[in-house]
């Protein structure tokens, strides 16, 4: 046991060292323990108190020994030179006293002189060494000074020109007049139908003055103007451009495959309160700027109509102002061209406006003698230009007429498409006549892919599927609703389908080769419009008169909406149409006082259809698989079933 060898392992390791320290890390935004941890320990510690010689304590110090050094040279002195002087005096008193006595004198004399030889030098006070004293070098180095150079440039003065001269009123006047001209002229040269305008200004008796001509000096600062109050009501809307960026409502896990609109922004102009909004339409460039057309839809309250640009960078004010004598129904943005803005009035005329022109008149404008139509025109939709290159556009009304417009030179050509007159439609008339009636054309949509294509709704609730091929035939009719279609249109994804609304409180979505529709929806109140979403085949939106939005996704719940919410008061308001964003999770929503809202999808009510493998029976009762959109399965299901 004593021979046992016990090896111990000394380690500079402090053994009451903690091992378990934690830092806050700001960089992963979490605690970290540290792995690196002091092992010193320290037993003894001494602060010094060593001074530089030639700081500036030392300096001080040292001159505090030297004038306390000559102080006591000063004093021993002086005590040396008065005991000096005490011994003088005895001296002279002992040789008064003993004058008589020569030895006695001489003795003193020698005595004297002996004190005198004994008298010790003064003491030097030794020079007092500071406590610590380091011989320290200073050492400097010195760096060549840049040489200076001077460059000096000198430029030819500006020309300067005395000039005087008198106004007077003749002047004054010849200048504006020459204003006048310059401004005329500039505005012929950008308008194409100049003189078409000044026979319309001739006819409504108006001049043109100063007023109405904007100066050089606004249009020079108009552009810094509204980049500045763009920036303006971003500060003053900050919360709501937030919420448009990034607020996900995190509520949607929780109720069920269900969503809400979160309203935004509401736009309105103080000159449209008394009108109603009678179409909406997205810029296909400019995904923030939308159109509205203004009007009304009762016939005993037909006023003027107005035509305003909105942006979502601008909620305020819109960005461009038109206003007609009559009330505006439709409107749409052509794909290739967006400052193209095609509309339909309420008096049956039609128009184009160019937003790039200065101008608040319409470039292209139809007339009684250009084949205008006799009633409302409910709809307008550009198409692809014609063989001639020629930008055309259709247009449906109530007069039962579909016409086609092309923009030729400074003139509109019309062209009749196709009359809404067909078997069934003569009705019969006293003493056995047979009266031809008309369709009213109320909506209508060209196929997406197919171009000859096109469905249009009537105020009989029939919609007609045609083709510009035939113009005295319909390709089929189906009995839809019974009442007005307000709105029809094609998906955007499936071919064969398309979905109709109407005020019978209905939406139906169709297969245009089955005379039944495959879903019906009843959302209790007239529909006003309905719409497909750019982001999937199987959402849709409806908006209904009593203020309500629905959304559906057949993909998730083929019977009921995934969200009903109300978007206006019920107090004499009612909801007239609805678009979706073809980018941002946002539609507009308008209604008839002028108002239109902007509201956020939440994510539930925008997710992306999921490609998936589904069986399915075909006609002959084998299997297949095959992988489809869900309208695509609830189409083929609906074939099948029927």
């Amino acid at each position: 046991e004593l021979k046992e060898e016990f090896t111990r392992i000394l380690t500079a390791n402090n053994p009451h060292a903690p091992q378990n320290i934690v830092r806050y890390s700001f960089k992963e935004r979490a605690y970290k323990p540290i792995s690196y941890i002091d092992q010193m320990a320290i037993h003894f510690s001494l602060n010094g108190n060593m001074i530089l010689r030639d700081s500036d304590e030392g300096r001080r110090q040292s001159m505090r020994l030297s004038i306390a050094s000559e102080k006591a040279l000063v004093e021993t002195s002086a005590v040396i030179s008065e005991e000096a002087e005490i011994k003088d005096e005895e001296s002279t008193e002992d040789t008064q006293a003993a004058g008589e006595e020569e030895a006695e004198g001489v003795g003193a004399a020698e005595v004297a002189e002996g004190a005198e030889a004994e008298e010790p030098p003064p003491p030097r006070v030794k020079e007092q060494k500071l406590a610590n004293q380091f011989n320290f070098i200073e050492r400097a180095s010195r760096t060549l000074d840049n040489p200076l150079r001077e460059r000096a440039c000198q430029s030819e003065p500006t020309p300067c020109k005395n000039f005087s001269a008198t106004a007077n009123q003749w002047e004054i006047y010849d200048a504006y007049v020459e204003e006048l001209q310059k401004m005329e002229k500039s505005k012929e040269k950008e308008k194409p139908k100049a003189q078409t305008a000044k026979k319309e200004e001739k006819k409504k008796g108006r001049k043109l003055t100063s007023l109405e001509s904007q100066s050089d000096d606004i249009t020079n600062i108009s552009k810094a103007a509204k980049i500045m109050e763009r920036m303006v009501n971003q500060n003053t809307f900050d919360d709501i451009a937030q919420d448009f960026k990034y607020f996900e409502d995190a509520s949607d896990e929780y109720r069920d495959q269900r969503g809400t609109l979160l309203p935004l922004w509401k736009f309105q102009y103080d000159k449209t309160k008394r009108l109603a909004v009678t179409a909406i339409s997205w810029n296909p460039k400019y995904k923030d700027l939308f159109a509205v057309g203004y009007g009304s839809y009762d016939f005993m309250k037909q006023s003027q109509g107005m035509l305003l640009l909105y942006t979502m960078k601008n909620p305020s004010f819109p960005e461009y102002v038109f206003s007609s004598e009559s009330g505006i129904m439709c409107l749409d943005i052509h794909n290739d061209h967006p400052n193209l803005v095609a509309v339909g009035f309420y008096d049956g005329n039609v128009a184009v406006y160019n937003l790039k022109k200065a101008t608040s008149q319409p470039s292209y404008k139809s007339g009684a003698k250009s084949g205008k139509h006799t009633d409302p025109v409910w709809q307008v939709k550009w198409q692809k230009d014609d063989m001639d290159n020629n930008l055309n556009f259709f247009s449906v009304s109530s007069d039962g007429r579909i016409v086609s417009w092309t923009l030729v030179k400074n003139e509109l050509v019309h062209t009749d498409v196709i009359k809404l007159s067909a078997e069934g439609t003569t009705t019969q008339g006293p003493e056995g006549l047979q009266l031809q009636t008309l369709g009213c054309g109320t909506s209508f949509d060209f196929h997406k892919k197919i171009d000859y294509l096109f469905l249009v709704g009537t105020e009989e609730g029939k919609i007609y599927k045609c083709s510009k091929c035939y113009s005295s035939q319909f390709l089929d009719v189906f009995e839809a609703h019974h009442m007005a279609v307000d709105s029809v249109s094609w998906n955007p994804y499936h071919l064969k389908v398309f979905i109709s609304c109407s005020s019978d409180w209905t939406v139906k979505i169709w297969d245009h080769t089955v005379k039944t529709p495959m879903f019906i929806y009843d959302l209790n109140s007239a529909v006003g419009d309905v719409a497909w979403s750019p982001y999937s085949s199987t959402v849709f939106a409806a908006v209904t008169t009593d203020g309500k939005a629905h959304v559906f996704d057949l993909s998730i719940n083929k019977y009921e909406a995934l969200c009903t919410q109300i978007v206006v008061a019920k107090k004499k308001n009612k909801i007239t149409h609805i678009q979706f964003n073809p980018v941002y999770p946002v539609v507009i929503i308008g209604d008839e006082r002028g108002h239109v809202t902007c509201l956020k999808l939440s994510p539930n009510l925008r997710k992306m259809p999921k490609v998936r493998t589904t069986e399915a029976l075909n006609h002959s009762g084998s299997l297949y698989a095959c992988s489809l959109s869900p309208l695509l399965c609830a189409v083929r299901l609906a074939k099948l079933l029927s």
